[in-house]
């Protein structure tokens, strides 16, 4: 076993080194542009484009021609929310979403709320579960679209987006999807599930980072989105620029690698996520899992360690690569917005890890990790007054706290 142990693979992922070997042609020998149609180099480039296509089309049953090339998830975000806003102008002015999405969803809709667009922000339960009644609720005949994530990056837990999906087409209403996190680790079917545009991105499935894309419908029915950049209408108009040749050849590998593995993937990142569970749970008290206990993705782990702060426990834990439940907002102090939303007090919130398993982890990392944390929080918890205070039997909630 080598250190240091990587387990945030929710932050991304390590490039598979099949990805690497089938992209390398395409920095070297291969080095055409896709848009130049006269000439054998672009023709190269334009075949490995569309090749690649093919493959992030098969891993959500959805048509070639309708995958989007961009430049990452952000990026695809931003263009299924404004582009849809901005062409159903005439219709509507009005967009659903839930508290726990992404960054990418929640600050573009704040951006759209300063431009007259109402949006309405819907809670979660305890589990962090979207309740799909409440979307049925909240649409009213101004809605455009529907934004609800398929796995939550924080949580893990998988939202009931075949049920959405239902509702937006017995309503009418286009319903977009950030998989980023869930494609390659659960199924995925656009048709089944109803879903009109779908942002996903390479590097949290084993492929390169700075390639994206984004599912665009183009019948029953055909969505048209209005264009965030202008150019040479690249990308049927949708995504002007030059296409990212290497990393699209990659994000097609990394989709075609997790379509043969997902099913023994899975199956053995849940027995090393239910091991590294239990080994820290079983020996530590006051452990909270977030999130529901089995509705997630199979790698994702989050648990709040009482009395312990996240953050010490990180730099206790230089040697394993993990994140607090504030990773989304790592440049500020506050709790996660996630974890608040699931009714989560803020000093449990702050003592949340992510711990995210992936491809490359195997059983005796998470042994030694199960041992560096029962190790590391035993540490700190014998400096905690309030966990001494605990030990005495004395109830916190009845503490009165005089100011100095």
């Amino acid at each position: 076993m080598n250190l240091p142990i990587y387990m945030d693979n929710h932050s991304t992922t390590q490039v598979d080194p099949r990805v690497v070997e089938e992209m390398i042609p395409y920095f070297t020998a291969h080095f055409g542009n896709a848009a130049s149609r006269n000439h054998s180099f672009g023709w190269d480039a334009d075949k490995a484009v569309e090749v690649g296509r093919e493959r992030l089309a098969k891993i959500i049953h959805a048509d070639p021609k309708e995958i989007i090339f961009t430049s990452g998830a952000t990026e695809s975000n931003n263009l299924a929310l404004k582009g849809v806003v901005e062409m159903y102008a005439e219709k509507g002015n009005h967009i659903i979403t839930q508290v726990t999405e992404h960054r990418s969803v929640l600050d573009t809709s704040k951006r759209l709320e300063k431009s007259g667009i109402n949006v309405t922000y819907l809670p979660v339960d305890r589990d962090g579960l979207v309740d799909p009644e409440d979307v049925r609720d909240a649409i009213t005949d101004r809605t455009v679209l529907i934004s609800v994530m398929l796995v939550n990056n924080e949580i893990g837990v998988i939202q009931p987006v075949e049920e959405i999906g239902k509702i937006a087409k017995e309503k009418g209403v286009l319903f977009h999807c950030d998989a980023t996190q869930g494609i390659g680790k659960v199924k995925v079917d656009v048709q089944s599930m109803g879903i009109d545009l779908l942002s996903f991105t390479a590097h949290k499935l084993y492929g390169p980072k700075g390639t994206g894309a984004l599912y665009v419908r183009r019948k029953s029915p055909r969505v048209r989105l209005a264009p965030m950049m202008d150019g040479g209408g690249h990308e049927r108009g949708m995504r002007s620029g030059t296409l990212n040749v290497p990393g699209i050849v990659g994000f097609g590998k990394a989709c075609e690698i997790a379509m043969e593995v997902m099913e023994e993937e899975s199956a053995r990142l849940l027995y090393l996520r239910e091991r590294l569970r239990k080994g820290m749970m079983d020996s530590l008290e006051s452990v909270y899992l977030n999130g529901h206990p089995t509705r997630r993705m199979p790698g994702n782990l989050n648990l709040s360690f009482a009395y312990v702060e996240g953050e010490s426990m990180l730099m206790g834990l230089k040697e394993i690569a993990l994140s607090s439940g504030s990773a989304c907002t790592s440049a500020t102090l506050e709790p996660s917005y996630v974890l608040q939303a699931l009714g989560i007090s803020g000093e449990l919130a702050h003592s949340s890890v992510r711990f995210g398993l992936g491809r490359f982890n195997t059983e005796e990392e998470v042994d030694y990790v199960i041992g560096r944390v029962i190790e590391t929080v035993n540490r700190l918890r014998e400096m905690s007054p309030l966990y001494e205070m605990v030990k005495e039997g004395i109830n916190l909630k009845d503490v009165t706290w005089g100011k100095h």
